[in-house]
């Protein structure tokens, strides 16, 4: 027995030693660079402001990932410490749900900035015949399902733009779009399908009635083929929009502007997804974009702060920024000045 204790008792400074190890060791692999995640769209936004970050401080260039919004709010709420990301982007603000997964895993300091806003364009290949559409045409070729000419549910019958309306295209409906994880979707789904849907009696009755039945008959997207999920990568689904000249792709209008060589945009309800149309609202497609930022993180990640005043300077974000060189539509002088005024006193989220 006196030989066992005498033996662990030479071996403690060894162990002691392998734990001292091990917490430097953790201490030396603390992250000194942002690691950003989240929408799609904003993404473009984003890594611009990282690559003017990094060329322009002592930090170093952040990592910006494109998962989209909800993946991205996902991966953000999942917890604090160097395995979760600093900041996600949305082309969407944060849902209630998302807030309290993250208070469930301790984020509960969440600092929201607006960057600008987004248009959510139909777009296709340049040189094919352009589209004039309605919400309802747009509800009507993509739903899962329709109010049948009893009023009730169907299975969507419609192969051809034509068969939606007369005066479109006899043109199989094939629209590449994002999934379900993305920001876009959900503000398609809401400003695009939702609204056009509700532009049938029917279905209009039927909010009224039965909520639940009217979610599922306005926001649920068709999987038989018309709609092809083309994952969180937007200038893939213009590479497909040229290759197919006989498709539509949805994505956001920085997509558009940066391809106006190669794509163009579809009318919506007779106004173009111009940055003018967006800037005013009259284009019938357009959102708010965000990012939300961890402020457990900032003391412990250098070059938040400095970061967050990169993006919300007058030469990012400004009405001649190079942020809208890059499709944004940016806000207003008095807007921007009360976003600055938050993000500068790191205010929280507040739902």
């Amino acid at each position: 027995m006196h030989m066992l204790i005498h033996s662990l008792v030479r071996k403690l400074p060894l162990a002691l030693a392998a734990v001292a190890a091990v917490t430097f060791a953790a201490t030396a692999e603390a992250r000194d660079q942002i690691r950003i995640v989240g929408s799609s769209t904003v993404y473009p936004f984003s890594t611009s402001v990282a690559e003017h970050f990094g060329k322009t401080t002592k930090y170093k260039t952040p990592i910006v990932e494109s998962t989209g919004s909800g993946g991205g709010l996902k991966l953000f709420c999942a917890g604090s410490g160097d395995q979760h990301p600093d900041i996600a982007n949305s082309s969407r603000r944060i849902k209630s749900s998302e807030v309290n997964l993250c208070a469930h895993n301790g984020v509960t300091d969440i600092i929201e900035v607006k960057v600008g806003y987004d248009g959510i364009v139909l777009a296709n290949a340049k040189g094919a015949d352009s589209y004039k559409l309605t919400r309802k045409d747009i509800y009507l070729a993509l739903a899962k399902t329709v109010p049948g000419p009893d009023g009730k549910p169907m299975a969507n019958p419609h192969k051809t733009w034509k068969d939606v309306n007369a005066s479109l295209p006899a043109v199989k409906i094939e629209v590449f779009g994002p999934p379900p994880t993305s920001g876009t979707r959900d503000a398609f789904v809401e400003l695009a399908m939702e609204e056009g849907c509700d532009h049938i009696a029917a279905a209009k009755a039927l909010k009224k009635t039965d909520k639940k039945a009217h979610k599922a008959l306005c926001q649920a997207i068709r999987e038989d083929g018309a709609f092809i999920e083309a994952g969180e990568n937007d200038n893939l689904i213009v590479q497909k929009l040229v290759a197919n000249p006989k498709a539509l792709g949805v994505f956001g209008y920085s997509y558009l502007d940066q391809n106006a060589d190669r794509i163009q945009g579809s009318l919506v309800d007779s106004s173009p997804p111009t940055f003018e149309n967006i800037a005013s609202g009259k284009y019938p497609l357009s959102r708010p974009l965000f990012f939300y930022v961890k402020k457990a993180h900032i003391d412990k990640v250098p070059g938040i702060k400095e970061y967050m005043a990169e993006f919300t300077s007058e030469k990012a974000w400004g009405t001649n920024g190079y942020l809208a060189d890059k499709g944004l539509i940016p806000m207003s002088d008095r807007e921007r000045a009360d976003w600055t005024r938050k993000a500068t006193t790191l205010a929280n989220l507040s739902m």
